[in-house]
């Protein structure tokens, strides 16, 4: 397809093009993007055009701010860069922020911070607000909050006959609960608005010690989690750190397990709930500390450059004796080639069904163990993908075998994040907002 550019503001590359191949790229960069043409949008009026231009030709968009959530099974199609439309206003006195498809959370939660606010961000401060909420978004202030996506008070939408509207629950009750939670299956979001809140006090940080005390941390961790308020959410992580010179001593080349918190209140109130971490010995750093809220992004200190990565989510019943024991056994002898394996404390306004929530619904289970491959050559590919099934298999009795849509990785269904009559509900919808399929996500629900 040859894209009409006097249609459009923003650049246009296609296959041949100088830069075509690095705009291209998904931030993965273990995802392949066979994309037929890049559209780099100036705003709104640049994605009605081309969704209209493709949908005239029979050929499907995809959409994406950076591509941190991107996957495999792309064969042509045209891809919509949101990454320029970046605005962010605060309305301070509706405690409501409007966000367009490709600014980040780092960016929102600096300018919600001048008016002592914030929103229900993830770990990255790079990860779009858009991408992140359209599936569900599951926040460090999740247990206090719920679910990102049901933060949402209105979207900004192309439809699939490259029409905008504003959406909101009384404009079009189907598609608003579809695109809170159900992905970019339905429509392209060129911003929303979401709901703010106060938050001028944050304790958080990280805890670092020895690989060897996993199993003295764990119970700390359990024990925490076993009674804590839901302003306060821990993460149990084991991490392999490479032995680069980049990599700062003491942690070059550690195999280490680490709890990452953060506590809505003031440093003295939270150093007290997780005291119990405090006992176990060898900690090797210690990063707590009373943090501005639109730091949240330095607790983790994820890259923010990018890689490839190979990532597999599982939701955990329980966290008892028998589930610890499995997990401890599979890693006891470290967790290689993998990265990290984590184990997130879940529950609280999670776990609480709301009339009013949108797909993502809620999640009951406790806990979600999360794990990250690095996936550089197909060697490793392999290898992470063996690791991460032998770890996942030792706790399978602990499992759901359902995942949040933000924790699927790269060729797994759409089906494996939503019960069976949610499914059949965005499948209806889909076909009926989009019976060309002009739109293909990340992870399509018809797939």
């Amino acid at each position: 397809m040859t894209i009409d550019h006097r249609a459009l503001r923003g650049l246009t590359l296609s296959a041949g093009d100088d830069g075509f191949e690095q705009a291209a790229l998904a931030w993965n960069r273990a995802v392949p993007q066979r994309v037929s043409a890049v559209v780099e949008a100036e705003g709104a009026a640049d994605v009605a055009a081309v969704v209209r231009q493709a949908a005239a030709s029979g050929l499907r968009v995809t959409t994406q701010p950076s591509g941190h959530g991107a996957t495999s099974g792309l064969d042509g199609e045209i891809l919509i860069r949101t990454s320029r439309m970046r605005a962010v206003e605060v309305r301070p006195g509706e405690r409501v922020a409007r966000v367009e498809a490709g600014a980040s959370w780092g960016e929102l939660l600096t300018a919600a911070a001048k008016h002592d606010l914030t929103g229900p961000a993830g770990s990255s401060p790079v990860v779009s607000v858009t991408g992140y909420t359209l599936g569900g978004g599951l926040s460090w202030y999740g247990r206090a909050r719920g679910l990102a996506a049901n933060s949402v008070r209105a979207l900004e939408i192309v439809d699939a006959d490259g029409a905008t509207s504003r959406v909101t629950a009384d404009s079009d009750p189907d598609l608003f609960w579809a695109l809170r939670g159900g992905g970019g299956d339905f429509a392209v979001v060129t911003a929303l608005e979401l709901e703010l809140f106060p938050a001028a006090r944050l304790y958080g940080g990280r805890m670092l010690w020895p690989a060897a005390r996993a199993a003295e941390v764990m119970a700390a961790f359990r024990e925490i989690t076993a009674s804590a308020p839901e302003e306060l959410t821990l993460w149990f992580t084991l991490a392999e750190f490479p032995p680069f010179p980049e990599v700062p001593e003491p942690l070059r080349g550690l195999a280490a397990v680490m709890v990452d918190l953060t506590f809505l209140g003031d440093a003295a109130a939270g150093r007290d709930l997780v005291r119990p971490l405090e006992s176990v010995p060898g900690l090797l750093l210690d990063t707590r500390g009373e943090l501005p809220v639109a730091e949240l992004g330095s607790v983790c200190a994820e890259p923010t450059e990018p890689m490839p990565v190979l990532s597999r989510g599982e939701l955990l019943t329980d966290l008892g004796d028998d589930a610890v024991a499995a997990l401890l056994a599979a890693t006891a002898e470290g967790i290689a080639p993998l990265a990290t394996v984590q184990v997130r404390h879940l529950g609280g306004a999670l776990a609480r069904p709301r009339a009013d929530g949108g797909a993502c619904g809620h999640l009951a289970e406790p806990y979600l163990l999360s794990m990250i491959a690095p996936a550089p050559v197909p060697e490793l590919v392999a290898a992470g993908t063996a690791r991460m099934g032998a770890i996942a298999g030792a706790v399978a009795a602990h499992t759901t075998g359902l995942k949040p849509f933000t924790f699927l990785g790269d060729g797994e269904p759409a089906a494996a994040a939503f019960p069976a009559a949610t499914l059949e509900r965005l499948r209806a919808i889909k076909r009926a907002r989009d019976p060309r399929g002009v739109f293909r996500s990340n992870f399509p629900v018809l797939g």
